[in-house]
């Protein structure tokens, strides 16, 4: 009985194991595609691969009523002391992504930014669909959410059901590290792997 016991423990131990080094490794591998082109929150495009920075990407959309917007507070909170250590703009930039692009136009963006008092610059952009080519926009924001692992889909209200975390990227735009969202957003955590990255 005991050695059942064990071997039912040992297995379930190692499927446990191996679940994590999955999970581990397919994060690892992550890395934004570089044929994808956005329009940002002034109408220019934007390529991920134009930008050599880091980059700690937010996928939000502007109608959410709790999560989305935590999240941008606190990252506006983390800007502040990446300004004060004179790394944000120089070493880093903040990628805010929408994955309700049909809403979510430059305007309404340049809104939602202006409510958290984020200035308009090149340092953190905003980006979503063309209008003009929205069906193929929206299919890139889906191709750039999945090849971080974030997911997403719309019920049918307009609250979008999604992933909740954050995503910090090298300059090669390859995966480093992933955080939560909401109120579970730990600004000094963040903070500090940004900095052991720059140093």
């Amino acid at each position: 009985m005991k050695k059942i016991y064990l071997i039912c423990s040992l297995a379930v131990f190692i499927g446990i194991t191996a679940g994590i080094s999955f999970f581990l490794i397919r994060d690892a591998s992550a890395k934004v595609p570089a044929n994808i082109t956005l329009m940002n929150q002034n109408g220019e495009d934007y390529n991920f691969d134009k930008n050599p920075k880091l980059k700690l990407v937010e996928f939000i959309y502007t109608n959410c009523p709790d999560i989305c917007p935590t999240t941008t507070q606190k990252m506006v909170q983390l800007k502040g002391d990446l300004e004060k250590s004179n790394v944000f703009g120089k070493e880093i930039d903040f990628v805010t992504i929408t994955i309700d692009p049909y809403r979510d136009t430059p305007e309404v963006l340049k809104k939602y930014m202006n409510a958290f008092e984020i200035q308009n610059n090149d340092n953190w952009i905003f980006l979503t669909g063309d209008q003009e080519t929205i069906k193929a926009d929206q299919k890139k924001i889906r191709e750039l959410g999945e090849s971080l692992q974030f997911q997403y889909k719309d019920p049918g209200n307009g609250q979008f059901v999604h992933t909740s975390f954050t995503y910090l990227l090298d300059g090669n735009n390859k995966f480093i590290a992933k955080f939560p969202m909401g109120e579970d957003f730990n600004k000094r955590e963040v903070y500090e792997e940004i900095m052991d990255e720059i140093n």
